[in-house]
């Protein structure tokens, strides 16, 4: 199996969990923090997003899809067009709210689609190639790839983690407690 494979389908499992994550619960759920300090679901697909937007694209020296495709206008949000959500307060998290589920989706699918066409064109060597000098060692396009998955799935599990906590919330169930 060729590197890009490998890339590819880590890429299209984050996909399919944001699906799973997203899929389902009503907007306003969407939108739930479980306390005043958490992140919802919405934000934080929106954040892994545009992580994955905004390194890829760097990484391959392109505009982001955020720009290009003109979702900074489609989301509408109250703060710099740039942001990813990195060091967001409370207050801009609860902020980032959309009128649909399929405004999320399409822009990370958007987003996925964009990765693996330029994943797809790898080979082993191309991943050797220096992306970000600012860090000590300087960042192959391997491990900054890497390190974009590790952070997405993290992301989406955490918003399964949130769904999760609202469905056993409202079917009245509670798992995993012990007796007494």
């Amino acid at each position: 199996m060729k590197s890009a494979d490998l890339l590819t389908d880590a890429f299209t499992r984050v996909q399919e969990s944001v699906h799973s994550a997203v899929e389902g619960p009503s907007v306003d759920d969407l939108h739930v923090r479980l306390d005043e300090g958490a992140n919802s679901i919405t934000w934080l697909v929106w954040h892994l997003t545009r992580i994955q937007d905004d390194h890829v694209s760097d990484a391959f020296g392109v505009e982001q899809v955020w720009f290009s495709q003109e979702w900074a206008s489609r989301f509408d949000l109250p703060f710099e067009r740039g942001a990813t959500g990195y060091g967001h307060s409370s207050k801009q998290v609860a902020s980032v709210k959309v009128d649909s589920p399929e405004l999320l989706l399409d822009y990370h699918d958007a987003v996925h689609e964009r990765s693996v066409e330029f994943i797809r064109g790898l080979d082993a060597r191309s991943l050797d190639r220096i992306v970000d000098e600012a860090w000590s060692p300087p960042v192959t396009l391997g491990v900054r790839l890497i390190s974009v998955i590790a952070d997405d799935l993290q992301h989406v599990g955490q918003a399964a983690f949130v769904r999760g906590s609202l469905e056993r919330r409202q079917s009245g169930t509670r798992t995993g407690r012990l007796p007494g």
